[in-house]
């Protein structure tokens, strides 16, 4: 079976989940953060090298005031227990999005979490939070022009490769599968420029309930797939 490299999840359905069991959403977003380590076990035994979840967009905070705000509690809870999991797990685990828009003890929790598992060489697990692509992109453009103007950028350099430099993801592969759950066909503003050839799936199973074996099924699906990158086939 053809492993990928990089797996990016979008987490979908906590609360239409919670809601079907007669229970609050809040109830389905608890649920939802246990299933990470679950899942995030299940890809490093597959040989999955990079998994990229979608835990908190810009657009989220859209959300009524007491769901945010039990979510920022949840995640910040979830960010103080993954110093342990990564160390047990060996994992590295790094924040994509715009960490500056967080409460500044978030802030904190983050730093100390990446610098706490930056030396780990397992799973390398990236946590998209306050995240937007639109957003990524818009900030990644005004460091470019800052430092075209401060003479560090020539329009000459200016190409995919040096704007991809300017992203959250800069260091990490782009994903080869995307993974939504809860039957959901959108993006959502996930990572638009990273996914431009990633092979995408889509499954009914909510979060909480996508289990080790929803994983290999959507890397099974992957694995039959031709990726072409916009060519052909020898015998096309």
């Amino acid at each position: 079976m053809k492993i990928p490299q990089h797996v990016a999840i979008i987490l979908d359905g906590n609360g239409r989940w919670a809601k079907s069991k007669g229970m609050p959403r809040n109830y389905g977003h608890t649920m939802g953060a246990k299933n990470v380590e679950v899942i995030c076990k299940a890809a490093h035994d597959m040989g999955i090298s990079y998994l990229t979840l979608y835990a908190f967009s810009t657009e989220n905070w859209n959300r009524p005031d007491s769901e945010v705000s039990a979510l920022m509690k949840l995640l910040n809870s979830y960010l103080k227990n993954c110093i342990k999991t990564a160390a047990k797990n060996n994992m590295r685990v790094r924040v994509i999005g715009d960490i500056t828009g967080l409460d500044p003890a978030m802030q904190k929790q983050i730093a100390e979490l990446e610098e706490a598992s930056k030396q780990n060489d397992g799973l390398n697990f990236q946590i998209a939070l306050n995240y937007g692509s639109r957003d990524e992109m818009i900030r990644a453009m005004k460091k470019m022009v800052e430092d075209h103007d401060a003479g560090r950028l020539p329009v000459s350099e200016i190409n995919e490769e040096s704007f991809t430099r300017y992203l959250d993801t800069h260091d990490i592969p782009d994903p080869d599968l995307l993974i939504r759950t809860s039957g959901e066909q959108r993006l959502s503003n996930y990572l638009l420029w990273q996914l431009a050839y990633s092979e995408f799936y889509f499954t009914k199973v909510p979060w909480p309930d996508f289990s080790p074996e929803e994983l290999k099924k959507a890397v099974e699906e992957y694995s039959n797939r031709d990726r072409r990158y916009g060519g052909l086939k020898e015998e096309e």
